[in-house]
């Protein structure tokens, strides 16, 4: 396998950081050319300093002057900030596999730059999927580019498709590990706070993708994220919870086989699957050792204690830029919860109340679906004040 260049969007957070750990152990494999980062500017300085990237990118005008002070005028690297910024870290020339990880529909941009260059990606961002899933799939056929899944369970899924064809199959079955609250059946959900919601068993993430598995939106946003990427629809995609999470998902295909992928709960695997695709490193996880796990247990979603899949699959149902008003609504509501202005279950109240009041216009370009993201913003913003004001 010759040395492959790698883009990250997101180099700051857990799957940027946990992508430049790859990068690190395997450095006769792949090298940065480019480095997208967050409000940890500090971090982001670091990282430049020890990788030395081509381009690199801040999200705002401000953070931008604060890494020039840090870096000083030695640095090589050329430094951009925003949306033009991300970009142009996205598109670098020369790179080989972008790892697509900024949170929420910011990376919408800048991915689908990089897909209309007829790029691989790594996609771990699956907001670009939830907010524009028909736009971008139609630029993919189009571009010849290539998504890799980085999220564990499509990348378990893309595993053990092992390349069949989708007729053979006859659903895809997502894991969920239930997130902090799904095995106490007698706990208020009202009366949860952002400290026990943010307590995920299995996972160490970014606060609003831990909160989306609390409520469990992040397997809603997931089933849309694997209609687009696998191209099947709602309905032959389940969900199961399995909250010892080694059983990444499944594939049942219409023999009645299942095919499963497990491991470790690790993200360094399915990273380093999308950046090494076809072949794999040696190494890259600790071993599962199967003498060792006692018990794997399944379990049907409670969909009336987390109503948010159902809300997903409704959105998906009702049109292409429904999904996009959904996942504008739920990025209010959860910063909502953590700033502690609404309850725990005023997230998905809220997040219907938006979906069943938006209707759609247009779904033929970009500007079409991120309208329809922040119509959903703004909806989910008005609620919330009404909401104070009562």
């Amino acid at each position: 396998m010759d040395t492959r260049s790698v883009a990250i969007l997101g180099s700051t957070g857990s799957v940027g950081t946990s992508t430049l750990k790859v990068v690190q152990r395997y450095r006769d494999r792949f090298r940065v050319s480019g480095l997208a980062g967050g409000d940890n500017i500090e971090l982001l300085a670091e990282q430049i300093r020890t990788i030395s990237p081509v381009v690199a990118s801040t999200k705002t005008e401000e953070g931008l002057n604060r890494l020039k002070k840090l870096l000083g005028r030695r640095s090589e690297t050329r430094l951009e900030y925003g949306t033009e910024g991300a970009e142009a870290v996205a598109t670098c020339p020369g790179t080989d596999v972008l790892i697509s990880a900024i949170v929420g529909a910011a990376g919408l941009r800048p991915t689908l730059a990089a897909a209309r260059k007829g790029m691989t990606i790594g996609l771990a961002n699956k907001e670009a999927m939830v907010v524009a899933g028909a736009l971008v799939s139609r630029t993919v056929q189009e571009s010849g580019a290539r998504f890799l899944p980085v999220d564990s369970e499509h990348n378990a899924i893309f595993q053990a498709l092992g390349g069949a064809p989708r007729e053979s199959v006859r659903k895809l079955i997502l894991t969920a590990s239930g997130g902090p609250f799904f095995r106490q059946p007698e706990l208020d959900l009202s009366s949860v706070k952002p400290a026990q919601a943010l307590a995920h068993p299995n996972w160490k993430m970014g606060s609003k993708i831990t909160i989306d598995s609390a409520t469990m939106m992040n397997k809603g946003l997931e089933i849309i994220e694997a209609h687009w990427l696998f191209g099947l629809s709602s309905d032959r995609i389940d969900v199961v919870v399995h909250p010892q999470s080694v059983i990444h998902s499944m594939v049942e295909f219409i023999d009645g086989s299942i095919i499963a992928q497990l491991g470790v709960p690790d993200m360094c695997g399915p990273i380093a699957y999308a950046m090494a695709y076809p072949n794999r490193l040696d190494g890259v996880m600790e071993s599962l050792n199967l003498t060792r796990t006692r018990e794997l247990t399944f379990f049907e979603p409670d969909n009336e204690r987390f109503p948010s899949m159902d809300l997903a699959r409704e959105a998906l149902q009702k049109g292409e830029t429904y999904p996009a008003a959904l996942n504008g609504a739920n990025e209010v509501t959860v910063q909502a919860f953590l700033d502690e202005k609404i309850r725990f279950t005023d997230i998905a109240r809220i997040n219907r109340e938006v979906l069943l009041s938006y209707r759609q216009t247009s779904s033929k370009t970009l500007e079409d679906f991120i309208s329809a993201d922040t119509w959903g913003r703004q909806k989910a913003s008005d609620l919330i004040t009404e909401k104070g004001t009562n």
